[in-house]
């Protein structure tokens, strides 16, 4: 029972948790997304997708840190304490949430495996490069970069056909960035941690997922428009939707893609990449944070107890 009322207790506020930093994290997209953009494509995926996680990042943390441990040590074991009908609610959501994600990761390998099986029957694969290309026949998928474990590129030979051989190469290289930046597993995390409301941080992170892609396949302004190119020409024979897992060359909408070639057209305008920052003042707060919460983590241990006793009653 006292491991019982632990989990119980745990899922309790780690649910509490989540749900407010989501809601909170919410709103301030919509109030302040303009002020959350970064001038490099991949630096703002990153920070997307950081802002999307600080939820379900926060409620670990509050979780691992303070609940159990102070659970562990407070809590006299041989008791029978009863949990009040709200944190029995809280605690049953959370254990929901977390079934859910699972099913949700689950079902989006099974049909990302089910359409590679499909779209791969009798394929020619190219084994020379840095990622497997699949050269598969018909029409679609034209161009998608697929796999968790084994990434591989999947290429229709309609698209080899429709574009030229620099513009293929930029397509591949766009893939390619793709598979280096694991941009298919941050979306198996994303489906596994899905919540309401989050579908608009969600897509502006895919978008800017598909502009970092864009900046490292091209190098020059030719390379640019020859991604443009690519871009035209595939979004008049690609029809199929890619699987969860799966992100193609035209992954998006209309108006995303209208983005993109937008900003490839205008390449030689396009602001110059930021500067690399250092990374030691970032990890020096990290370790002061870290220092001033070890000094007092006894106490707010307790005050944390405390706490919870009034959250269960």
């Amino acid at each position: 029972m006292f491991a019982a009322r632990g989990v119980m207790l745990s899922l309790a506020v780690f649910t509490l948790v989540y749900a407010l930093a989501s809601a909170l994290v919410a709103l301030a997209w919509r109030l302040a997304a303009q002020s959350w953009r970064a001038r490099n494509a991949a630096s703002q995926a990153d920070r997307f997708l950081v802002v999307r996680m600080l939820p379900v990042l926060a409620a670990m943390l509050v979780t691992l840190l303070f609940i159990v441990p102070s659970f562990v040590r407070f809590e006299p074991r041989g008791g029978e304490e009863d949990f009040g009908l709200i944190p029995l609610a809280l605690a049953a959501v959370g254990l929901a949430f977390l079934l859910a994600g699972i099913g949700r990761a689950s079902a989006a390998l099974a049909r990302t495996n089910q359409a590679m099986a499909a779209c791969t029957r009798e394929a020619r694969v190219d084994g020379s490069g840095e990622v497997p290309v699949v050269r598969i026949a018909g029409v679609k998928p034209a161009l998608m970069a697929a796999g968790i474990a084994h990434p591989k590129v999947l290429l229709s030979e309609t698209a080899e056909f429709l574009l030229t051989p620099r513009e293929l190469q930029t397509a591949l290289r766009h893939e390619l960035g793709h598979i280096r930046r694991r941009d298919n597993i941050k979306k198996l995390v994303l489906c596994a941690v899905a919540f309401p409301g989050m579908a608009e941080l969600e897509a502006a992170w895919s978008e800017a997922s598909e502009m970092a892609a864009d900046d490292a396949a091209v190098a020059s302004e030719a390379e640019a428009l020859d991604l443009a190119a690519a871009l035209i020409k595939l979004s008049r024979v690609n029809l199929m939707e890619p699987a969860p897992l799966m992100t193609g060359l035209l992954h998006g909408p209309a108006k995303c893609l209208n983005a993109r070639v937008a900003r490839l057209l205008a390449w030689s305008t396009r602001p110059e990449t930021m500067p690399h920052r250092a990374w030691w003042p970032g990890m020096a707060a990290s370790l002061a944070v870290l220092a001033g919460l070890a000094v007092v983590h006894s106490h707010l241990l307790l005050q944390v107890h405390t706490a919870t006793e009034w959250l269960v009653r």
